[in-house]
């Protein structure tokens, strides 16, 4: 009897000890594989640093020129005839991208996936706070224009960031440099995204004869913003930039203001006081090429912005009356709604993008 009892004992404790260590192994299992997780989520990671950073070193290389040279060099080889008939095509296919034309948007090239690891990379996050009705048009007044403009491309040039999904029904279209459709083969791949000329004739073709649904997205500061922006500056240029309103009042469409939180954080820039050498020299070659020479560093390789998340918030539209004629009155009306408007935006969600309280909004 005792020794029967003890030959129990002894094989419960076994018993005991078998399940005690088959837990410990579970938790060793668990902790080694909870280890390894770590590291594999740490290489995705990474990887994708190295996608994004690759992405930024092709969309920050000067693709339009660099098209230009390979066409020009291949002038001098044996395949001159394919430059020879592009150059052609060009020329025959000059005006088509002030003319408006959806007939060359291409919306697979918006969904590359080239661009959502553009956009996770810093990242890039558009924050709707209204509708925007497809039965009407607007205009989206993006500020600051920083060194790239990387949250506007980001958001309204391509769908990384959702536009579509957030607004169904509206087509978004951003308005850029008019020098870059003169590029050949760049002009080709721009106009696929939906790009189209920042001039006057291009953009009342969009608001007047592409029906409705219609956005077009201004980069009110251009050039001369870009010169005043550097990190901790939240200054924008549009206090005497009255003809997108003008535009705007002409066409019948909404204004709706648009600020990018973190765009002046991406480079770092040495800013030339006002009436300096050095930033008449920058006036003068914006007035002739139409951009501005900005002096900035980034933070790898010299030109790779910094990873700053950028938060694109589109405010809520103003309502605009469609004028034939309109009047100094009015326009100054207007304007001066717009700017209290994106005063109040940038106030209202400058907590919440990483902000102080004590951040204020220059307009100048």
């Amino acid at each position: 009897m005792y020794s029967a009892r003890c030959r129990l004992a002894v094989a419960r404790h076994t018993s005991n000890v078998r399940h005690a260590r088959c837990y410990q192994w579970r938790i060793k299992g668990r902790s080694v594989g909870f280890r390894a997780m770590r590291g594999a989520r740490s290489s995705e990671d990474q990887a994708e640093d190295t996608r994004g950073q690759l992405c930024l070193s092709v969309s920050a290389f000067s693709v339009g020129v660099a098209c230009l040279g390979l066409l020009v060099y291949l002038m001098f080889t044996s395949y001159w005839l394919f430059p020879a008939l592009y150059f052609t095509w060009q020329l025959l296919d000059w005006h088509t991208p002030e003319r408006g034309q959806f007939g060359r948007r291409v919306d697979c090239v918006r969904r590359w996936k080239v661009w959502q690891h553009l956009s996770n990379y810093f990242p890039i996050k558009l924050v709707k706070t209204a509708e925007l009705s497809p039965s009407r048009n607007y205009i989206l007044g993006c500020h600051p224009h920083g060194i790239i403009s990387m949250g506007a491309f980001a958001c309204f040039s391509t769908e990384s960031c959702g536009f579509a999904q957030a607004f169904p029904g509206v087509r978004s279209t951003l308005a850029i440099l008019a020098g870059l459709f003169r590029l050949p083969i760049y002009r080709d791949y721009i106009m696929s995204a939906g790009m189209r000329p920042v001039s006057r004739h291009s953009l009342e073709y969009m608001l007047t004869r592409r029906g409705v649904g219609n956005a077009v997205v201004i980069i009110v500061g251009g050039a001369e913003e870009s010169l005043a922006c550097a990190p901790g500056i939240n200054t924008v240029v549009m206090r005497n930039r009255k003809g997108f309103v003008r535009l705007a009042l002409e066409c019948g469409a909404d204004l709706v203001p648009v600020y990018s939180f973190g765009e002046n954080e991406l480079y770092k820039q040495v800013v030339l006081p006002e009436g300096s050498w050095g930033r008449r020299l920058q006036a003068l070659f914006k007035q002739i090429m139409g951009f501005a020479p900005c002096l900035f560093l980034g933070e790898r390789w010299l030109f790779l912005p910094y990873r700053t998340p950028i938060t694109t918030v589109v405010g809520s539209p103003i309502s605009v009356p469609k004028l034939q004629s309109p009047t100094e009155e009015r326009v100054d009306h207007y304007h001066t709604l717009y700017m209290e408007a994106l005063t109040e935006l940038f106030h209202k969600h400058k907590a919440g993008c990483g902000l102080a309280d004590t951040h204020k909004l220059q307009i100048i």
